[in-house]
């Protein structure tokens, strides 16, 4: 675009989001950024928009397509309640590394200080969630800060941009240049640092490598797997993110999520060189900061971050190499390989495989045998989201993943992030198999959205663990006041006739040989499906009960 064109704002605003590749975004519509709509009207060709029927759920949207794009998902709301609402997904994008890009409409200039309606200083408000927020207040600027925003959210370590559009910018009438196309600044491992790392291999006797966070491509998840077998190496992932390599592989050993292996953290303890790749070593991945001393972990530990402000922020490395995992690993597979004897790998494979198999128990509805049926029939490329709460214990222990599959999380903890997620995801590719697990709880927060797959062509599959209890509060409450429920119990729902309402096919599942039929079903449904599954909230979790937490 020449500066002698003349364009509003909003035209303005719309054109940089095409410089820049954006193919889609994710709104809720409100009357501050109306310009930016009938901008959008002229692209749809080019560009889609979704409409959610809930700002919390359009930014879900928008991070979990970042999450599976490694572009900036574009989540567009309105001022006051609309950014309110939406902010559970750019804190979700800012503790994820997922890069988002979150446009709200703000009161006009002439109105701004005095408290007018719905104002809100967004740079404030989101300047402790986001990797920058800022305000646009000249539209002759709008290119300057979009490609702005696009580098920052993708950059380093990735993570949400927030800005807002005061209405009347919007209407502005000016000549401006477009920006270029931007392009991400990404740090890569030396040469030299590769050194390094496999010299401090080469002397280590029982090494594990933890792959995690934001970044990875098929490709490096390809070239983890030929490290790893080439240097005999055992790998875990951390916290939702065991999408980073093929879990069939003989190399892989498990993750450190909220439901680990016990026999893994064993074998933490045990190793003499850790080397992490990508992950934070957080809260979740490291059992809230027990599993490795800190600062100094009593193992060696190497740390690869894309972030050089991540490295050393609780535990100091031994040695450490700022970079984003694909081009690491890269680099770490031009290194001649490192002669290693497999017992200790083999050791700890086998240990994930004997805790990947369900145990038996007499429940109605075996979730851990229903998990073995999904393990067997999903097909290759299936996108699997999941909400926070203990149910996800069943298909991060018991599932397998594996590229170009994707395990979609918020690693954040944030209820009502599954079926948002699965919607986005099934937008992105109608054609893909998504399946969502979700507690009822979480069903009640965000389902509306399914109504959002029926009206874009969305099919995904909502599995619905339903046990009448907010299940991880309740496993906390059963520990620390055995027997004491209080808030945490749940009314009762028609969660068919919600499921239906909104246009899903919906079925119900109470005993295990219901639920291969349902999902095959589920499988030719040209449309969304809700499952709805009838779990006992006796079993608690994966691994005890609520009778074993109260000691009976």
């Amino acid at each position: 675009m020449t500066e002698t064109t003349q364009r509003t704002g909003g035209k303005i605003l719309v054109d940089q989001l095409l410089v820049h590749g954006a193919d889609c975004a994710y709104c809720v519509p409100g009357e501050s950024y109306l310009e930016v709509l009938d901008a959008l009207y002229d692209v749809r060709d080019r560009f889609s928009l979704f409409n959610a029927r809930h700002e919390a759920g359009a930014a879900n949207m928008a991070e979990a397509y970042g999450k599976l794009t490694g572009r900036p998902g574009i989540c567009m709301v309105t001022r006051g309640p609309g950014a309110c609402q939406a902010a559970v997904g750019v804190h979700i994008a800012y503790q994820d590394s997922t890069p988002m890009i979150l446009l709200v409409g703000q009161v006009g200039r002439d109105t701004m200080d005095r408290e007018s309606f719905q104002e809100i200083d967004y740079r404030q408000m989101f300047g402790p969630v986001a990797k920058w927020a800022a305000q646009i207040d000249s539209a002759d600027r709008i290119p300057e800060y979009m490609a702005r925003a696009f580098r920052v959210a993708t950059s380093g370590r990735p993570g949400p941009v927030v800005l807002a559009l005061p209405e009347d910018m919007l209407t502005d009438v000016v000549c401006v240049a477009d920006a270029q196309p931007y392009a991400a600044s990404l740090p890569s491992l030396t040469a030299s640092d590769a050194q390094d790392i496999m010299a401090e291999l080469a002397r280590a006797e029982r090494p594990l490598v933890i792959a995690g966070g934001p970044g990875w491509s098929d490709a490096g998840s390809q070239a983890l797997q030929a490290f790893v077998e080439a240097n005999a190496l055992p790998v875990a992932t951390s916290f939702r993110r065991q999408d980073a390599i093929d879990n069939r592989l003989e190399h892989y050993v498990g993750d450190f999520g909220t439901g680990v292996a016990p026999s893994l953290v064993k074998r933490v303890a045990e190793a003499d060189l850790l080397l992490v790749i990508g992950a934070r070593l957080g809260e979740i991945t490291t059992k809230t900061y027990a599993t490795l001393s800190v600062p100094t972990p009593a193992q060696k530990l190497i740390h690869i971050h894309a972030d050089a402000n991540e490295i050393g922020r609780v535990y100091s490395p031994s040695l450490s190499a700022v970079s984003e995992p694909n081009s690491a690993l890269a680099a770490l597979n031009l290194c001649a390989p490192v002669a290693r004897e497999a017992v200790w790998k083999q050791t700890l494979r086998d240990e994930y495989l004997a805790d990947s198999e369900p145990p038996a128990h007499d429940y109605p509805l075996d979730m851990g045998q229903a998990m073995v049926d999904v393990r067997n029939l999903l097909p290759e490329g299936t996108v699997v989201t999941l909400d926070a709460g203990n149910h996800t214990g069943w298909p991060q222990r018991f599932l397998r993943y594996a590229r170009p599959g994707r395990q979609i999380g918020s690693t954040c903890g944030s209820m009502g992030y599954a079926v948002p997620a699965a919607v986005a995801a099934s937008l992105a590719d109608p054609t893909r198999q998504v399946l969502a697990f979700v507690g009822d709880g979480g069903f009640m927060m965000t389902g509306m959205e399914i109504a959002t797959a029926v009206q874009h062509g969305g099919r995904p599959i909502i599995l619905v663990f339903n046990n009448g209890t907010y299940g991880t509060i309740r496993m906390h409450q059963e520990r620390e006041h055995p027997a004491r429920v209080s808030g945490t119990d749940i009314l009762a729902s028609d969660i068919g006739q919600i499921s239906r309402g909104l246009g899903a096919a919906h079925s119900r599942v109470t005993e295990t040989g219901q639920f291969k039929p349902a999902l095959l079903a589920a499988f030719e449904h040209d449309g969304p499906t809700v499952i709805e599954l009838m779990t006992d909230p006796e079993q608690i979790s994966t691994r005890t009960t609520v009778s074993r937490l109260r000691g009976v």
